[in-house]
């Protein structure tokens, strides 16, 4: 090796050196400036709860504003894709949910992947459904709705707040799972649907079970299964539809923070450690809780193979019951 092949080499080195180190310094002194959380639907959702929950709690420990801006539309793919395509640099997060791997497929001109191109940060909550039934079809149990769905198709009908929401979807799921035929009555939002189902004009639906048991309590529906995978503490005695024979619904709506794909691995785990400490402080669940939401966090593993399994399983319902949002 020559003394001036040495000398470039050396160089380089330092270069390389240099670049690494200002890489590693960026990343450690993350945070130097405000956050948003892009919240991808109207104020007043479970989201946008959970966002303004977590925020100013965020914002006090890693001593930078936190700002959630709202950016409805498109079932929350707009919200989505401008989080996907901005600076992976951990200053812009999603408050995403299990409903962006349901209308990134429902939507023929999505122009962004749930999966590919964002990083998981950690789960937040889940909120958990309920299948019931109106008392005056005399459906009192899961069984009870298979055998008349399956000796009259198309004579249950079941309603939902639209076309591709989680109530819909999950009846959709165990249509499948259960080798029925009911008919679909989607309606513009949870109140009209919620109206119908209590007066009769619905045979059965999906309903969040913090809602859905006070209707059960009071006689008004029949509760027939939680869609968790284990009974749900608000109503314990209510079984899941696994132990009543219909094994994989399980369909609970799930809320958690990402980030863009390629983002400093350091700033991911920075974000999901803050955001882990917070979820579990007695006062957030409490909060969280009277909205019907189950505090929760994870790893960003764990985060990621839950996009993996339900982002194909939502697919294939989709491409089967050929739904579509336009």
């Amino acid at each position: 090796m020559t003394f001036i092949h040495r000398r470039r080499m050396a160089a380089l080195t330092v270069a390389v050196i240099a670049g690494f180190s200002g890489m590693v310094g960026a990343q450690s002194s993350y945070p130097n400036q405000s956050i948003k959380i892009i919240v991808p639907f109207t104020p007043g959702t479970g989201m946008d709860t959970i966002a303004r929950v977590v925020a100013p709690r965020l914002s006090e420990r890693l001593g930078q504003p936190v700002v959630v801006q709202n950016q409805p539309g498109a079932s929350g793919n707009i919200g989505a894709d401008a989080v996907a395509k901005s600076t992976p640099d951990g200053y812009t997060v999603l408050m995403g949910a299990n409903t962006m791997l349901i209308a990134s497929q429902l939507y023929k001109n999505t122009s962004f992947d749930p999966v590919k191109d964002f990083s998981s940060v950690s789960m937040a909550a889940y909120g958990s459904l309920m299948l019931v039934a109106n008392p005056k079809t005399g459906i009192k149990s899961v069984t009870d709705l298979i055998k008349q769905a399956q000796s009259k198709p198309g004579s249950i009908s079941f309603g939902s707040p639209g076309v591709g929401t989680p109530h819909h979807m999950a009846m959709e799921l165990f249509k499948l799972e259960s080798n029925t035929f009911m008919l679909h009555v989607p309606y513009r939002g949870s109140a009209g649907y919620t109206q119908d189902l209590l007066g009769g004009e619905l045979n059965v639906g999906f309903l969040p079970v913090h809602i859905a048991q006070g209707f059960v309590k009071s006689g008004r529906l029949n509760a027939l299964a939680v869609g968790s995978l284990k009974r749900h503490p608000v109503a314990p005695e209510v079984p899941t539809f696994e132990e009543m024979g219909v094994k994989r619904v399980d369909v609970d709506l799930w809320y958690a923070f990402f980030v863009p794909s390629k983002t400093p691995a350091a700033v991911v785990a920075r974000l999901n450690t803050e955001m882990a400490a917070i979820l579990r402080q007695n006062e957030v669940k409490d909060i969280l809780g009277k909205a019907g939401l189950d505090a929760s966090a994870s790893s960003p593993a764990e985060l990621a193979a839950i996009v993996l399994k339900d982002y194909p399983r939502w697919g294939t319902v989709i491409r089967t019951k050929q739904i579509s949002a336009e």
